[in-house]
């Protein structure tokens, strides 16, 4: 059996979850550690507290994954009069690495979501909520072969091809470029009026729409051609909600009693104007969802599954007359026997020494009485 580190343990979650799947300026990834340890011992958690720390430090864990990012707003102090500052000094004194896949979990092909909609029973589900605030665009150029490095750095240097943690991505193929200069052209290869081939390279780079104008203004000025030939694409991605079909229509008391039950919870709460209204095509986002009801209903949605309803909001859910159960966020601790289950294969498929462990406790804040 091999030895596994840490950057090999997220490279192999971001093949499943890439992170330029993440929401706007989600924190998800590398939280906290050295990407270059060793990892023999990893627990898997939804969210990464205090008693988690302990947790972790009692059973000689090496790393710990999070759906939850441990770092939501950076520190302005390291004091350790500060309880979270404490546990950040505890995870550095025993060598344990943090990683969390938030978002892009909720998005993945099989992911968070995905495995909810399962959870309740749905069927038949597909994808909706495309909700990036600045969504990823493909450039295609085509350039000469003696151009494509310095294209490539180029595009690069304006902020194209950064995945996740990697800068520079990009996909490269030779083939050969046909054009006639035409009066009026002046060509910086070939001669008017005569048919010419040129070996070229066509470029390809993701980034991100707000960087759209530099990576254009780079490939512009770095390309010898008067006229160059590209194109712009939008990039689709599995939006973060999930819809689908129940097996059999459930009135909307009878669907919150089912997901009361399927998820173990002593009490959720219900945004309905009609308890007894049937409905059979549900959507679910995990967490805070409230502000893809539009969205849900837009889809086709009878009811909607989510989150940390908010009080205005549920207001807009009565009048918009979309019946919503909130069964709370803490339904996402799906995500320990899940990617437990994942890690456990992944390590067996690539002959890891790594023991996964399933965190046994709930970190859910709320108490219903």
């Amino acid at each position: 059996m091999s030895q596994v580190t840490v950057q090999e343990i997220i490279d192999r979650s971001q093949q499943f979850a890439p992170q330029f799947l993440r929401e706007g300026n989600d924190p998800t990834g590398f939280q906290l550690g050295d990407r270059t340890a060793p990892v023999k011992r990893l627990l898997v958690t939804l969210d990464v507290r205090p008693e988690v720390v302990d947790y972790a430090i009692a059973q000689h864990v090496d790393m710990i994954w999070a759906h939850h990012p441990m770092i939501f707003h950076a520190p302005h102090n390291l004091d350790l009069a500060d309880p979270q500052n404490r546990m950040y000094a505890k995870l550095l004194t025993h060598g344990i690495s943090v990683f969390a896949a938030h978002t892009n979990l909720d998005k993945a092909v099989g992911g968070m979501n995905d495995w909810l909609a399962a959870a309740i029973g749905l069927h038949d589900v597909q994808p909706f909520a495309q909700s990036n605030d600045d969504p990823l665009e493909k450039l295609v150029v085509f350039t000469p072969q003696t151009n494509a490095e310095s294209m490539r750095q180029a595009l690069a240097q304006a902020g194209a091809g950064q995945i996740g943690d990697y800068s520079g991505a990009s996909f490269s193929h030779d083939g050969e470029g046909r054009f006639t200069p035409e009066q009026g052209a002046h060509p910086a290869i070939g001669t008017l009026a005569k048919p010419t081939v040129v070996a070229e390279t066509r470029i390809e780079v993701i980034f991100p729409h707000s960087r759209r104008d530099k990576v254009l203004q780079a490939m512009l000025a770095i390309h010898p051609y008067e006229e160059p030939a590209y194109d712009i694409f939008q990039e689709a991605y599995p939006g973060i909600g999930r819809i689908g079909e129940l097996s059999s229509p459930l009135t909307v008391k009878a669907l919150a009693l089912h997901i009361k039950d399927v998820f173990s919870l002593q009490g959720l709460r219900v945004v309905a104007n009609d308890l007894s209204r049937s409905v059979q095509r549900i959507a679910v986002v995990g967490g805070d969802g409230g502000k893809f009801f539009h969205q849900a209903q837009a889809a086709g949605a009878q009811a909607f599954v989510t989150g940390d309803v908010y009080y205005h909001t549920g207001h807009d859910m009565l009048a918009a007359d979309l019946p919503v159960i909130d069964p709370g966020h803490h339904i996402e601790s799906i995500v320990i026997p899940q990617m437990s289950t994942m890690l456990a294969q992944w390590s067996a498929e690539n002959d890891w020494q790594l023991t996964v462990i399933p965190s046994p406790l709930s970190t859910d804040p709320f108490t219903f009485l």
